[in-house]
């Protein structure tokens, strides 16, 4: 099961025809996609020019796929991402691939585990990040798509299918995308990334692995 995803190129007709296509081979997570066309993937890649687009960043269990900046890019261009977010993307899915964080247990477990992603640095505000109200909700498009982006990469090069590697029991709603920002200006506390040895000026991706949230 390990090798690297490359991704393929079809012809379609209509986008509605793409949309059914992918829902059909098990590529989405249930919701409709925006079709990865050759042009949209590469405005995407043009987000992070300092990457090599080949370049492995590492495995991603249980398939044991490589993961690349390209085929992280036909995720997001899929989830509705803008060029800008790539960086956090690729920041994010280096995160999970750590070995201490199980991403291969948080795949395959019964239990209704998912990546939480956040994001603490300064200018978020900049990229449409949410820190503030309804932070795990609907509304922000950086939040969705960037969670979704990530979840998309680990249905499609990680293999995590509900039934057949995913095998949790109920699932959460955050398992479609659960991402968000810290919120320095109303945080009482140092930023997250300078209590870790950051400084203030970097962005700061951490990874971690929750339920869903219990208001208290």
């Amino acid at each position: 099961m390990k090798g690297q995803v490359v991704p393929d190129e079809m012809e379609v007709g209509e986008w509605q025809e793409a949309v059914d296509l992918f829902f059909d081979k098990g590529w989405t997570d249930g919701l409709p996609i925006i079709p990865p066309t050759e042009q949209l993937v590469a405005r995407l890649l043009a987000g992070v020019p300092d990457r090599d687009p080949d370049e492995v960043m590492g495995t991603v269990p249980p398939r044991w796929a490589q993961a690349t900046a390209r085929i992280c890019a036909v995720n997001a261009a899929m989830a509705g991402c803008l060029p800008e977010y790539m960086p956090i993307l690729l920041a994010a899915v280096e995160a999970v691939l750590e070995p201490g964080f199980n991403l291969g247990g948080i795949q395959a477990t019964t239990h209704c585990a998912t990546p939480l992603i956040v994001v603490s640095g300064p200018n978020l505000k900049s990229l449409g990040i949410n820190a503030g109200h309804n932070v795990m909700g609907q509304g922000f498009r950086a939040n969705a798509t960037i969670g979704r982006a990530l979840r998309l990469i680990m249905i499609n090069v990680g293999g995590g299918r509900p039934g057949e590697t995913d095998l949790a029991a109920f699932g959460t709603p955050g398992k479609f995308g659960f991402f968000l920002a810290e919120n320095d200006e109303a945080s009482p506390w140092e930023p997250y990334r300078v209590e870790h040895g950051f400084g203030a000026d970097d962005t700061v991706v951490a990874a971690f692995s929750a339920e869903g949230p219990h208001s208290v």
